[in-house]
């Protein structure tokens, strides 16, 4: 069976790209009839498409593998908060720098934008549910905005924020109530047709959170405000800019990604490296370019400079020089020299 999908306008962020997870492994899957998988979902999500009733919920659904299977889902992220239920089998899962074997009626929460993976690198057999809600944000340190039709209290709502947002803890052990929450989500998405029970998915998602709000406020966890400062959004920054050292950055538009003036981001990014903004990137593309003339042999130095993010080879050359003592190509020649000795 074809799941239709929508197009939705990525995230963009000087010319950085953040796309929510489109799920093409679970979709092949699902083609070649290697597992059972029901969803309602909006934008680039499979599933039978959601209406305007419940605006904010971006995918919620389950799958349910009874045999082998060959894919899995590798690091990504969502626009939302994804809320994870295994009811049954174990399934590998990884957020952040923590890796698992979920067991039953464990659940997993992630925050916004936060990178994680389901197998490692293949799923088990289980059945797998999620939700997903958008709650308006793209850095750790922005207000959450829920959907309307989230009916919490007021104060119930700000501390179930309060303790999503301020705590590392990945992984929890669900109860019954969760257990049977999530069963009748599934029999819900199952029993929907063009939005017909938008009404009681609107009803479940808010009894999730409820029992959500109760499960963590019975644990005994430290909560970090630090998760969801400037500092922090900061530190997301650096920790991608590996993957983005080719852009042509500036100091403003650096700042600007991190959402804040240029006067706090270069105080934070002292703070977490001790280094200048400019003088942290310039040293991560040196360190880049070492690699790629070490482990790459076949590339040019003008490739590897464009790669790195340096405008001109000549301008990477002379950057190269003043702290390596050489030229990029005596670099690559004299180790490569010290390697076969």
């Amino acid at each position: 069976m074809k799941y239709p999908t929508q197009s939705i306008q990525p995230y963009i962020d000087n010319e950085i790209e953040y796309h929510a997870d489109t799920c093409l492994p679970l979709i092949d899957a699902v083609s070649r009839n290697k597992v059972k998988f029901n969803a309602l979902a909006r934008f680039t999500y499979p599933g039978r498409r959601l209406t305007e009733q419940t605006f904010g919920l971006n995918s919620v659904g389950y799958w349910d593998a009874n045999e082998p299977q060959d894919w899995g889902l590798d690091w990504h992220r969502n626009e939302g908060v994804e809320i994870h239920f295994l009811e049954s089998g174990t399934m590998p899962y990884s957020q952040e720098n923590k890796h698992t074997i979920l067991s039953p009626n464990q659940l997993t929460i992630t925050r916004p934008w936060e990178i994680h993976k389901v197998g490692n690198p293949k799923i088990n057999m289980g059945k797998f549910y999620w939700v997903i809600l958008d709650v308006g944000i793209r850095r750790p340190h922005e207000k959450w905005k829920w959907p309307d039709w989230i009916i919490l209290t007021p104060e119930d709502l700000e501390k179930l924020t309060k303790l999503l947002r301020h705590n590392n803890r990945s992984v929890w052990d669900g109860n019954k109530k969760i257990r049977n929450c999530f069963l009748r989500i599934g029999q819900t998405v199952d029993a929907d047709k063009n939005g017909s029970n938008a009404s009681m998915v609107r009803i479940l998602i808010n009894e999730l959170l409820h029992l959500l709000l109760d499960l963590i406020d019975r644990q005994d966890i430290d909560l970090n405000e630090s998760l969801t400062d400037s500092l922090h959004s900061v530190k997301h920054f650096l920790n991608e800019l590996d993957s983005n050292l080719f852009e042509d950055w500036t100091i403003e538009k650096m700042a600007d990604s991190a959402g804040m003036g240029t006067t706090r981001f270069t105080h934070h990014c002292k703070q977490l490296t001790n280094l200048t903004p400019m003088r942290y990137l310039m040293m991560k593309r040196l360190e880049l370019s070492k690699y790629s003339l070490l482990y790459h042999k076949k590339q040019s130095i003008t490739d590897i400079a464009y790669k790195c993010g340096f405008s001109t080879s000549q301008y990477f050359s002379t950057v190269f020089k003043k702290h390596e003592k050489c030229t990029p190509q005596e670099f690559r020649e004299r180790v490569m020299d010290e390697l076969t000795i």
